[in-house]
């Protein structure tokens, strides 16, 4: 797969988190082409997902990537970022600038619909 456009990831991820009833928090690795390279997930509580950049950015820099998408599932349905959504995106942005692996989106997913923070001009 090729993940060269939010709502190519946004199918992805519906199928393996969109229907989940806890928080997901996924990271896509990828290369300098858009290939996935490693998915990591970490599982949070039952409406909010636990997700700290220094532990993001170690599984990147160890899986070489050039780039990463980062994602959550919103268990309620409702797509749109949450205050802690977007403080969070902005302090893995701004670690991702400092270690030159570029943050692409963040995308967050329920069942049937999506939020990209890229399309929001969010990022």
């Amino acid at each position: 797969i090729l993940f060269n456009s939010p709502k190519v990831v946004a199918e992805y991820l519906q199928k393996s988190i969109g229907r989940e009833k806890k928080e997901r928090f996924v990271i896509l690795h990828l290369d300098a082409r858009n290939k996935l390279i490693k998915q990591d997930i970490s599982i949070g509580t039952l409406n909010a997902s636990l997700v700290h950049p220094r532990e993001l950015f170690k599984a990147a820099i160890q899986a070489i990537s050039a780039q990463v998408i980062v994602a959550h599932n919103h268990p309620s349905g409702d797509p749109e970022p949450s205050e802690d959504d977007l403080t969070t995106t902005k302090q893995i942005v701004e670690a991702g600038k400092i270690l030159d692996i570029e943050v692409v989106d963040h995308i967050i997913v329920t069942n049937n619909t999506y939020f990209s923070f890229k399309d929001g001009n969010l990022i």
